[in-house]
């Protein structure tokens, strides 16, 4: 009971780790030394390596360890000699120890001729492996080699081909781009002239807006000063009305004359009832008298009425002679004030149009000088493109004989591992020569450039003896 707790406590704590062990472990390493141990069986390792359901590398870890795990204590220390020897970082990093590789449970099971079987299987595994993993390399080796001179000689061709082809197509794009800023610069000369001609538009537009708001500027200053002028008449023929109003007699004074008029209207009627007392003869006497002094008086009546209406008639006509010569008063100072607004309306559109004719040349000016300018600028241009063309052209030029030498230098290499490789163990006398070659191609200096084949970037250098 006590080896179980103790087996299940060891199988707990490498628990922990099972993740990192999972994740590490390769199956195929370790199976070996495991059934050398005889903790697991020949079915156990056909199960783990060659079950169909376990396609990924941790899945068979996985049930490695649990098939392990049922070994109890045995199967533990089996899996820590097994990482000890194949996995010793792993066994550090588990156990906190240094791998002692002392391999008790394979000694205690198979004996030391099972250890030394197992290590000499590994050996010759390794060796094999070995010379698998050279054989492959010198087969790569000599098929780089071959595809790199073919490259090489590819390249070289290609290169002449491209420079060719790059050069009539950089021709045929020079030609499209001059066709193009022709285009442009039509289009250009068409939208400026167009602009010119709008801008022009929109400014005798607004000249003429800005005479029409002048126009009507002036005739609301002359309506305003008519309405002002009718509003000064009118004031004043207000307080004329006004003091005539004043002048007329009060409600009292209308009131004393009605009495007044009363009283003598009672003392007439007096006046007629004591005539009537008296006798006949005096009768008729009063009666003379006093037709003789309502005649008279009628006669006063008339004449001052007569007086009044003439005197009214007197004021109307001063009032309206008054009224006339302020209506003409009126009529010569708007005159006056019109003539004044036409005369400095006729000096601003003089100014005006001295200020259109002066931005006329100027505009004039700044057309003929952006002309010249782009006149000089065109040929400049050309003088630049033509200098462009020289030096694309001579760089073509160096960039063939670059090839030209880059292909001689390739066939030289070419030759000499030609030669390495049918002679690999040359005498001292092809090996001065060699380390002679090698030396002077060191001593070459070297120009790195790129170029690009089936897709593909390649970076290489050339070497031109000086």
């Amino acid at each position: 009971m006590l080896e179980e707790d103790n087996d299940e406590t060891c199988w707990n704590n490498l628990e922990n780790f099972r993740v990192k062990l999972i994740s590490v472990i390769d199956p195929s390493r370790i199976t070996p030394y495991l059934r050398q141990c005889k903790v697991i069986s020949h079915d156990d390792e056909e199960q783990v390596l060659n079950d169909p359901s376990l396609v990924m590398r941790k899945r068979k870890a996985g049930v490695l360890l649990d098939i392990l795990q049922r070994t109890g204590h045995k199967g533990f220390e089996a899996f820590l000699e097994s990482l000890e020897l194949y996995y010793p970082q792993l066994y550090k990093k588990i156990t906190g120890k240094e791998p002692s590789r002392v391999f008790s449970m394979i000694i205690d099971t198979a004996g030391e001729s099972g250890l030394s079987q197992l290590l000499m299987n590994e050996i010759m595994k390794l060796q094999s492996t070995v010379q698998e993993e050279r054989r492959k390399a010198q087969e790569l080796t000599m098929w780089l080699h071959t595809k790199e001179d073919t490259i090489r000689e590819m390249w070289v061709r290609d290169s002449l081909l491209r420079k060719h082809q790059e050069r009539a197509q950089k021709m045929k794009e020079e030609r499209d781009s001059l066709s193009k800023e022709l285009r442009k610069c039509k289009d250009e000369n068409y939208n400026l002239a167009m602009s010119y001609a709008k801008q022009s538009e929109e400014k005798s537009a607004a000249l003429m807006k800005n005479r029409d708001l002048i126009l009507e500027i002036d005739h609301l200053k002359h309506s305003l000063m008519k309405a002002e002028d009718d509003c000064k008449l009118e004031r004043k023929h207000t307080m004329k009305l006004k003091h005539a109003i004043e002048q007329r007699p009060s409600h009292e004074v209308m009131w004393e004359i009605q009495q007044e008029k009363e009283l003598l209207l009672a003392k007439n009627q007096e006046l007629e009832n004591t005539l009537q007392v008296g006798g006949g003869l005096s009768s008729e006497t009063l009666e003379n008298d006093c037709s003789q002094i309502l005649e008279e008086r009628r006669e006063l009546m008339n004449t001052i009425y007569s007086l009044r209406k003439e005197l009214r008639r007197a004021e109307v006509l001063q009032d309206k002679y008054a009224e006339e010569k302020e209506m003409l008063e009126l009529q010569c100072t708007s005159l006056r004030k019109d003539s004044q607004m036409y005369k400095k309306r006729i000096e601003a559109v003089l100014q005006q149009m001295e200020e259109v004719a002066s931005e006329r040349d100027q505009a004039l000016l700044t057309r003929e000088q952006f002309y010249m300018q782009y006149s000089k600028n065109l040929v400049e241009r050309d003088g630049y493109r033509k200098q462009i063309r020289e030096l694309g052209e001579r760089c073509d030029e160096m960039q063939l004989q670059l090839f030209q030498k880059e292909s001689q230098l390739l066939a030289t290499e070419a030759k000499l591992k030609s030669l390495q490789l049918e002679l690999p163990t040359p005498t001292s006398d092809l090996d001065d020569t060699s380390s002679r070659d090698s030396q002077e191609v060191s001593r070459v200096p070297c120009l790195p450039f790129t170029f690009f084949w089936n897709g593909f970037k390649f970076l290489t250098c050339a070497q031109f003896p000086q």
